[in-house]
């Protein structure tokens, strides 16, 4: 009986070890993890309180640190089961349970789950993926196919996007074939200015240059959003009564419809002052039929 009680201790000793080793270990790994990200944190932060210009949009450690984030809870419950499950199985070792059919039997309806999961499967590991690569961060504009707008929350399984007319989306990862970031590196602000024919090119081309010298080194905001002078790309088509100029420039990401507005309405008051109006193919049209001699019309009636 005294041999019971010493074997029944020792392994109650054992096992008590066992739980307190892998606790230990398990705060001591995730608090590794924790400081591993405040450390990028503080990194990210230095950076983004000392931008060069332009530098910040491009490097956005906002996103940065929101993914860091995200890996970090990732990594903090992978080590949990790691450690957790490994001293489940050794304590199992010590009461002597058989951890082959065990481990088998766990494989098996690992298998079955698998198989019966294979979407949620998919939409955690896309879910990874995505994390580990940093295709895109919450508050980027991107273009899932199905739906696009600014991601509010990442998750391994879903994404969540804020369309630009208020309504939410909830994709699964796994669903999310291709995807278009509108909010990394530069956007292209792009203007097309349709003017009469027997207009002189010559002289709206250096109209809409003036315009572009002064929005691209007017000052803030326009100076920090248009990264570099408007180019003048030339006759984009030609037509008996109009002509395209088309325009375009870099610009910070996401910002592109912003300088297209006030390009557009800078390049209106600047060709107005030159006495240069702009025109577009239906107002032609009315206008030629205004000016036709009575009787030059066909009746089409009837």
């Amino acid at each position: 009986m005294r041999e019971h009680w010493e074997a029944w201790l020792g392994t109650g000793l054992r096992i008590a070890l066992i739980v307190v080793i892998a606790l230990v270990l398990r705060v001591v790994v995730r608090r590794s993890i924790s400081r591993l990200i405040k450390r990028m944190h503080r990194d990210d932060k230095r950076r983004a309180g000392s931008p060069s210009r332009g530098s910040a949009l491009l490097a956005n450690p906002e996103r940065r640190i929101q993914r860091a984030a995200a890996i970090g809870s990732v990594l903090r419950s992978a080590a949990s089961v790691l450690v957790l499950g490994t001293a489940a199985l050794m304590v199992l070792s010590q009461l002597s349970i058989e951890l082959g059919p065990l481990v088998a039997s766990a494989g098996i309806l690992g298998v079955a789950i698998g198989f019966g999961a294979r979407n949620l499967v998919t939409d955690v590991l896309s879910g990874m993926f995505m994390l580990l690569e940093d295709q895109y961060g919450v508050g980027d504009r991107i273009d899932a196919g199905e739906a696009s707008g600014t991601v509010v929350e990442i998750g391994l399984r879903v994404t969540t996007l804020r369309a630009e007319s208020g309504e939410l989306w909830y994709v699964r990862n796994g669903e999310i074939k291709r995807v278009a970031n509108l909010s990394q590196g530069w956007a292209t602000a792009q203007l097309d200015v349709e003017v009469r024919a027997e207009a002189d090119y010559a002289q709206v081309h250096k109209v809409i240059t003036t315009v572009g010298e002064e929005l691209h080194g007017g000052g803030p905001p326009w100076d920090e959003l248009l990264w570099e002078p408007l180019e003048v790309l030339g006759l984009e088509s030609v037509s008996m009564d109009t002509m395209v100029v088309r325009v375009k420039g870099k610009v910070a990401p996401g910002k592109a419809a912003g300088v297209e507005r006030e390009l557009r309405r800078r390049v209106k008051e600047a060709l107005d002052a030159a006495g240069i109006a702009q025109v577009d193919p239906a107002a032609v049209t009315l206008e030629k039929l205004r000016a036709a001699p009575p009787g030059t019309l066909r009746n089409t009636e009837g």
